[in-house]
């Protein structure tokens, strides 16, 4: 019953060891509040921040992912088919690629489905932060029933197999609509658009591992 006991004491410790390794740490040594709890809960919190150019504030979705940090990009970046798996995309669709540049024909519904937004969208290249955070936005260009619209990933690599995927969308109708209104309906917006890119790069993970992890004979096709 001692070994037993002091098998798991050491097994929770290695544990807490490798959370406070993987989550971004403040000043202090000490893992952020906010990478901390997402880990814990992997669940998808929603919150919302001021914009710099409009006075309605952008919603945002941001949630841990158990996939690395290269799953979870080339979900990011596989613009034409958000609709395929993003329940607030009605239609995604890229209408223009240029070195650097991917401009994407984006709508989605606002007033609880009543009306849709739509806007052609440039997204630009990623930047890299000296954190290793990868970042990529991106901005109404010309076309769209809106006066903006823009969207900004937030792609942060904890280690090897484990990602904060952050998402904030903002939308500014052309309708006097209420700010906290269209806030509200952004951030359920960000929430469902990270939730499905979190499922999606898990997934994706779990299907290569297993085929890794095959035997030849399990690999064989069956007769």
């Amino acid at each position: 019953m001692k070994l037993a006991a002091t098998s798991l004491h050491l097994a929770a410790l290695a544990c807490a060891a490798g959370l406070a390794l993987a989550a971004p740490a403040h000043a202090d040594g000490a893992p952020s509040d906010e990478t901390a709890r997402l880990l814990q809960s992997h669940r998808t919190e929603r919150y919302n921040v001021a914009s710099s150019s409009a006075s309605i504030r952008a919603g945002g979705g941001m949630t841990a992912v158990h996939a690395p940090l290269a799953t979870v990009r080339r979900i990011v970046l596989d613009y034409g088919h958000y609709a395929d798996f993003m329940p607030r995309f009605q239609k995604s669709r890229i209408v223009k690629k240029a070195p650097g540049a991917t401009d994407v024909y984006l709508q989605v519904p606002i007033l609880h489905g009543a009306a849709s937004v739509w806007a052609v969208t440039r997204f630009g290249a990623i930047t890299r932060e000296p954190n290793g955070t990868e970042r990529l936005e991106g901005k109404m260009e010309g076309e769209g029933n809106v006066d903006d619209l823009r969207a900004t990933w937030r792609l942060v690599p904890l280690d090897d197999e484990t990602t904060i995927v952050k998402l904030e969308l903002l939308i500014v109708p052309k309708l006097p609509l209420p700010g906290s209104l269209v806030t509200g309906e952004l951030e359920y917006a960000a929430d469902q658009a990270v939730s499905a890119t979190r499922e999606r790069a898990e997934a994706r993970t779990k299907a290569a591992a297993s085929a890794a992890s095959a035997t030849p004979d399990d690999a064989a096709p069956q007769p």
